[in-house]
C-alpha cells in the first residue's frame, strides 16, 4: 500500500491523558474472565519477571505502576498509579525489560534495545564516531545492563583495503564482528539475559556478499544481519543493471591493480557486479539459512518524522525500531485480545472506545520510563531527552482476529487490522500532543519541518496535525510493532505474538529442572484455549483459525503491509514459511516488500542446513574414546566420522496384499522347539540381476516353545535386514553368535542336518538365518555401507579403569516372576556449536530376566551407536507394541515430570523399551514418543503437505532443524515471531 492511500480519521477522540486522570471503561471480555490461568504461564512470570516475595500478576503490574509514577508531581502520584495498574489489567503489557527491572535495586535499564554507532578507526573518535573497539567497549556496557544492540559495520574499510599506518591490508568489518560476536557472547546481561545483536552493511559495501553468507557455516551466532538496501540498488536489480561497490577508504594496491577507481566524488569503486546476481544471493541465503533481512534504507530515512535532523543505518535486533545513533526502544504493548467482546459469535466486536483508553494511558507510561530509566552511556540518555522516542504497539493481533471471526489472510482481517492500528496511532500522537503542554515538547521539535517532507508526520489527519501545531509533541516517534515473546506467555496467557498469527495451537514445553530433569507443561494459544473453553474440547474450530505456517509468504507480506502505513518507526514481522515452501513462491517476497513501501522485512525457513544434532566433521576415523574427570565421569568421544546421510533412506515393510514367500525351519532347542520364518522378496533394479532373485527382508518366530524375548529380537532384526548394507547385517548377526545362555547345546543346521555346538538359542537361530541370508547373496562383500558409515562407534565404548557415570532402572514384572535392572551406558558427543550432547551407547541386564533379552541389548546397542538417533528411535517405537501371553503387567509410565501414573503394558519387552525411550527424551535426543527432535536424513519421512499439516500443528509444533537450544540442549532454536523458539522443548528465548 502506498503512503498516499491511508484513510485519515475526521475527528479527535473525547478522552485525552492528561495530569487528571479519569475512570476507565469496563473491560469487555467477561468470557475470558472465567478462563483458568496455564500453569506456564505462572511458571515464566516466576522466573522472569516477579521479584522477591512476588508471585501473581498483579503483583508485578503494582511495583511497574509504582515505579513509573515516580515521573509525575507527588500531589497527582498515587492517582497515576492507580491508573497505571488498571491499564496493565486492562491488556497493557510493557516490554519485558520494564518489567522485569522497574521498581527493583537491579542496576539495569528498562529500554529494550538500542543502536550504536562504529567508526572506522581502531579506537579513537573520527567525524564524531568512536572508533572500532570503543564502541565495543560501549556495547558490552549497554548489553552488560540489559540492552541489546544494532550497528551499522558500514563505515569499516573493506577487506584489501589500504591501512596507510601500518603500510598493510585491512581485514574488512566482518573479522571485527567477530570480535563483537565473542564479546557478545562472554557478556552476560543484568537478569541473565544473553545479549542480542543486529549487525547491517550497506548494499554497496565492498564486502556485501562475504557479509551475505557470513552465517552459512555457523560464523556470528550472536547477530542477527540484515543488509541496507536502497531504491538505486533495488531499481537496478528491476531493471537487470550493473551497481557499483564503493568506499571512501582507498583499496590497497593488489585491488587498485585489479581496477578499483575512484570517482570524481571521492569515492573508490572496488569493483561493480550486476544487482540481480546479488539479490539472487541474499534471496538464497535466506531461504537457505534464514539471514540476512532486508532493511529499505531510504523508505525508512524518507518516512522519518525526524528527517531534518537525523539520518538512520541501523536498526534495534529484532528491526521494529530504526534508530539513529545512541537510540534506544522504550517499548510495550497493548493486547487486543482483551478488548473482543462477545468472541466467536456473530456479535464479535472489536471496543474501539476501551482501546484508546488503554492506548493514551499508555503513552504516558513510557514517557516516564525514559525519565526513571537507568541508562548505560550518557551518549543514550542525551539522545533520549533530545527526541524522546517511545515505541506503543500491540500484540495479540491473529488471535484477536479468530475471535472476531476473520481470517489473517483476508481482506476483512486487513481491514480490521487497518482501523484497530488507525486508532492506536490517533490515541498515541493525541496523548503525547496533550502531554507536550504539562511536560513540554522534545527539544528537537520544530513543527514546520516535523509536520511536512512527505514523512510519517505529514500524512496525519488534518485534526490532529492542527493540535500538534498548536500544542507540541512531547515524544518524536511513539509507535511500533515489536515480539512479545515470553512477556506475552506471562501476561497474555500465550495470545498470538505481535502482529503475528498463531505459531500452533498447543505444544509441550519440558523445562529443565535444578536437577537436570525436565517438567512438561502443556502450552496452549490464548485464543484456542478461550474457544475450547467456551464451546468445549469436540467442537469444531471455526475457519478462522489459521496458523503461521498454513499461509502463504504473500500473506504474510500483506499484513504488514496494511498496518505499516499507520506505524512511525516500524514492524517487527519473521514471515515462517515451511521447510518444503517452493523457493519460486519465496524468491520475490522481499522485491513485493520493497514494491509495497515496507521497511524491511525477515524470513524464516526451517532446515537442516541450520543445524543438527550431532557434528558431522569429516574425519577418517573417530577419535578414541576418553573419559571424562570429575563427578560426573561420562565417556567422551572428541570427534566424530562423517556420516553419509544422504544414502541412509530405507523403506517401511512393504504392503503385501497378496502375500509373500518365507523359507522355514525347524529351530530345536533343549526347551522345546519352534518355527524360524524368513520373509523373501524379489530384488528390485540392479540387485535383481539378469535372470532375478529375493533378498530377505523379515524374520519371525512362532510357536508355544519359543523363548520368550526371541520374538522381540527377531523384529528388530527385521529392520536390519531392510537396510541394503550388508556389513551392517553381517555386524549384527556377529554381534548374536556369541550370546550365551545357562548351557550350550547342539543342534541339527541345514541343509544336511549335521550337529553345531551353540552357546544358546539366541546364537543358534541368528547362525540359521546367516545360513539362509548367504545363500541368497544378502551378505556378500562389497556395496554401499551407509548404516555403518553412520556409526560413531563399532565397538562398545570402554572405560578406564575410573569408570563412567551409567543410568539404571529395576523392571518388576509380577506377572512372570522377573526382576532386573536395566542399565544404560552413555557417552558424550560434539555438537556443532562446541557443546556436548549425552546418548546412550549400549544396555543390558542384570537380575532375573529373558536370557534371550541379551541378544536384542546387543542388537540395539549398535543401533544407538548410530549418529542419527531415529534411528534407535525408530526400533525402540516397533517394540511398544510387542505383545507376550500372560506377560502383560501394570507399571508406572515414565514422564519428564514425574508423575506416578500406572498403565498396563503388553509384554516385559515393550516396558524396556518404553523406558529407554525415557531416557533419551530426559537427554533431549527424542521425544516421548520416540521420535527424533531433528531430521537428519536417516529415515524417509513422510512429507508434510498442506492437507496434513493443520493436523500437525494441532497436535504441537514439529522438530524443526536450527539453533542449539541453551535448554535441552538440542540443535532445534528457530526463528519464531521474531523471538527465539525451541521446537523441541518449547523453550522461548530472546527476541532479536
Amino acid at each position: 500500500m502506498s503512503p498516499s492511500s491511508v484513510p485519515s480519521s475526521s475527528a479527535p477522540s473525547s478522552s485525552s491523558a492528561t495530569s487528571s486522570p479519569s475512570t476507565p471503561s469496563p473491560r469487555t471480555t467477561a468470557a475470558a474472565d472465567t478462563l483458568p490461568s496455564q500453569d506456564i504461564s505462572a511458571e515464566v512470570l516466576l522466573e522472569k519477571y516477579a521479584k522477591g516475595g512476588e508471585r501473581t500478576l498483579d503483583d508485578v503490574r503494582r511495583r511497574v505502576a509504582h515505579a513509573l509514577a515516580q515521573a509525575e508531581s507527588p500531589e497527582h502520584r498515587a492517582d497515576w498509579e492507580a491508573r497505571f495498574l488498571e491499564a496493565q489489567r486492562r491488556g497493557f503489557v510493557p516490554a519485558g525489560r520494564i518489567a522485569s527491572a522497574a521498581g527493583t535495586e537491579l542496576s539495569a535499564t528498562l529500554i529494550n534495545c538500542f543502536v550504536q554507532p562504529v567508526g572506522d578507526a581502531i579506537a579513537e573518535e573520527e567525524d564524531g564516531v568512536p572508533g572500532i573497539y570503543t564502541a565495543l567497549t560501549e556495547a558490552a556496557e549497554t548489553m552488560r545492563r540489559g540492552g541489546g544492540v544494532g550497528y551499522d559495520f558500514s563505515r569499516i574499510r573493506p577487506k584489501g583495503a589500504a591501512v596507510k599506518s601500518t603500510q598493510s591490508s585491512a581485514s574488512g568489518p566482518i573479522s571485527y564482528m567477530r570480535v563483537f560476536d565473542r564479546s557478545c557472547e562472554t557478556v552476560e546481561s543484568a537478569g541473565s539475559r544473553r545479549g542480542a545483536q543486529m549487525g547491517v552493511l550497506r548494499c554497496d559495501h565492498p564486502d556485501i556478499e562475504d557479509f551475505i553468507h557470513a552465517k552459512d557455516q555457523g560464523d556470528l551466532r550472536n547477530f542477527n544481519i540484515s543488509v541496507a538496501v536502497t531504491d538505486a540498488f533495488m531499481q537496478a536489480v528491476e531493471a537487470d543493471a550493473e551497481i557499483e561497490l564503493i568506499h571512501r577508504a582507498a583499496p590497497g594496491a593488489k585491488l587498485r591493480a585489479a581496477g578499483a577507481v575512484q570517482r570524481a566524488d571521492g569515492m573508490w569503486v572496488y569493483r561493480r557486479l550486476r544487482a540481480r546476481k546479488l539479490w539472487d544471493q541474499v534471496m538464497r541465503s535466506t531461504y537457505d539459512h534464514a539471514e540476512p533481512g532486508v532493511l529499505f534504507l531510504d523508505r525508512i530515512n524518507a518516512d522519518n518524522n525526524l528527517h531534518y535532523c537525523e539520518t538512520i543505518s541501523a536498526t534495534n535486533p529484532c528491526a521494529e525500531q530504526p534508530l539513529p545513533a545512541y537510540g534506544c526502544c522504550c517499548l510495550g504493548s497493548v493486547n487486543l485480545t482483551t478488548f473482543v467482546a462477545d468472541p466467536f459469535t456473530p456479535q464479535a466486536r472489536f471496543d474501539d472506545a476501551a482501546f484508546t483508553e488503554v492506548c493514551k494511558v499508555a503513552t504516558r507510561m513510557l514517557d516516564n520510563v525514559l525519565d526513571v530509566t537507568l541508562w548505560p552511556l550518557p551518549a543514550q540518555a542525551q539522545e533520549a531527552a533530545n527526541k524522546r522516542r517511545v515505541g506503543l504497539g500491540f500484540t495479540g493481533l491473529g488471535d484477536a482476529l479468530v475471535m472476531l471471526g476473520l481470517r489473517y489472510d483476508t481482506e476483512p482481517a486487513r481491514a480490521m487490522a487497518r482501523r484497530i492500528s488507525e486508532a492506536m496511532r490517533d490515541a498515541a500522537y493525541e496523548a503525547s500532543a496533550d502531554l507536550a503542554i504539562e511536560r513540554g515538547a522534545f527539544p528537537l521539535f520544530n513543527a514546520d519541518l516535523y509536520l511536512s517532507g512527505g514523512n510519517f508526520a505529514s500524512r496525519l489527519p488534518p485534526w490532529l496535525k492542527d493540535k500538534i501545531r498548536a500544542q507540541g509533541l512531547r515524544n518524536s516517534h511513539l509507535l511500533s510493532i515489536a515480539p512479545t515473546g515470553t512477556i506475552s506467555l506471562a501476561f497474555a496467557d500465550n495470545a498470538s505474538n505481535g502482529i503475528e498469527p498463531a505459531f500452533s495451537w498447543r505444544y509441550t514445553r519440558k523445562k529443565r529442572m535444578p536437577d537436570n530433569s525436565f517438567k512438561e507443561y502443556a502450552v496452549e494459544d490464548h485464543a484456542w484455549r478461550l474457544f475450547r473453553h467456551l464451546h468445549g474440547a469436540d467442537a469444531p474450530l471455526t475457519e478462522a483459525f489459521v496458523t503461521a505456517l498454513e499461509l502463504q509468504a504473500a500473506d504474510h507480506e500483506a499484513m504488514v503491509a496494511a498496518v505499516a502505513p499507520y506505524i512511525d518507526t516500524s514492524i517487527s514481522k519473521t514471515v515462517n514459511v515451511p521447510a518444503d515452501y517452493p523457493y519460486p513462491d519465496f524468491q520475490d517476497l522481499y522485491a513485493l516488500a520493497w514494491k509495497s513501501g515496507l521497511k524491511g522485512l525477515a524470513t524464516y525457513r526451517p532446515n537442516s542446513v541450520l543445524g543438527a544434532v550431532l557434528s558431522v566433521e569429516p574425519v577418517a576415523q573417530p577419535e578414541p574414546l576418553k573419559p571424562e574427570i570429575g563427578p560426573n565421569q561420562r565417556l567422551r568421544v572428541e570427534r566424530l566420522p562423517k556420516p553419509v546421510l544422504a544414502s541412509l533412506r530405507w523403506p517401511s515393510r512393504p504392503e503385501l496384499p497378496g502375500g509373500n514367500p518365507a523359507w522355514s525351519t525347524m529351530i530345536r532347542h533343549p526347551h522345546g522347539d519352534f518355527a524360524l520364518f524368513v520373509g523373501e522378496l524379489p530384488a528390485e533394479g540392479p540387485d535383481a540381476g539378469l535372470f532375478g532373485r529375493t533378498l530377505p527382508f523379515e524374520v519371525w518366530v512362532n510357536g508355544a516353545e519359543q523363548p520368550r524375548g526371541l520374538s522381540a529380537m527377531a523384529k528388530t532384526l527385521s529392520m536390519d535386514l531392510r537396510t541394503n548394507d550388508a556389513a551392517w547385517l553381517r555386524l549384527k548377526l556377529d554381534a548374536l553368535a556369541t550370546v550365551a545362555e545357562e548351557r550350550a547345546f547342539e543342534m541339527p543346521m541345514p541343509p544336511l542336518g549335521e550337529p553345531r555346538l551353540f552357546p544358546g538359542v539366541v546364537a543358534a537361530t541368528a547362525a540359521v538365518i546367516r545360513w539362509r541370508c548367504e545363500q541368497l547373496g544378502a551378505l556378500q562383500e562389497g556395496g554401499p555401507t551407509p548404516v555403518l558409515d553412520a556409526m560413531f562407534s563399532r565397538e562398545e565404548p570402554r572405560t578406564g579403569t575410573a569408570g563412567t557415570l551409567a543410568w539404571a532402572v529395576d523392571v518388576d514384572n509380577p506377572a512372570t516372576g522377573e526382576l532386573f535392572t536395566l542399565t544404560l551406558k552413555e557417552v558424550s558427543l560434539p555438537t556443532p556449536d562446541g557443546g556436548t550432547v549425552t546418548r546412550p551407547c549400549a544396555m543390558g541386564f542384570s537380575g532375573n530376566y529373558p536370557k534371550a533379552l541379551d541378544g536384542l541389548a546387543r542388537l540395539l546397542s549398535l543401533d544407538m551407536r548410530v549418529l542419527d538417533p531415529g534411528w534407535i528411535g525408530m526400533k525402540l517405537r516397533k517394540l511398544l507394541n510387542v505383545g507376550e501371553p500372560l506377560g502383560h503387567f501394570m507399571a508406572p509410565v515414565p514422564t519428564l515430570f514425574g508423575e506416578r501414573r500406572q498403565q498396563v503394558w503388553p509384554s516385559t519387552v515393550a516396558y524396556v523399551a518404553r523406558l529407554v525411550i525415557h531416557r533419551y527424551a530426559m537427554l533431549g535426543v527424542l521425544d516421548e514418543q520416540g521420535y527424533p527432535l531433528v531430521d537428519m536424513g536417516l529415515l524417509q519421512q513422510a512429507p508434510v503437505t498442506s492437507a496434513n499439516r493443520s493436523a500437525a500443528l494441532a497436535a504441537g509444533v514439529p522438530a524443526m532443524a536450527g539453533k542449539k537450544c541453551p535448554e535441552c540442549g538440542n540443535s532445534t532454536l528457530i526463528q519464531r515471531d521474531g523471538c527465539e523458539f525451541c521446537t523441541a522443548c518449547g523453550f522461548v528465548g530472546q527476541c532479536g
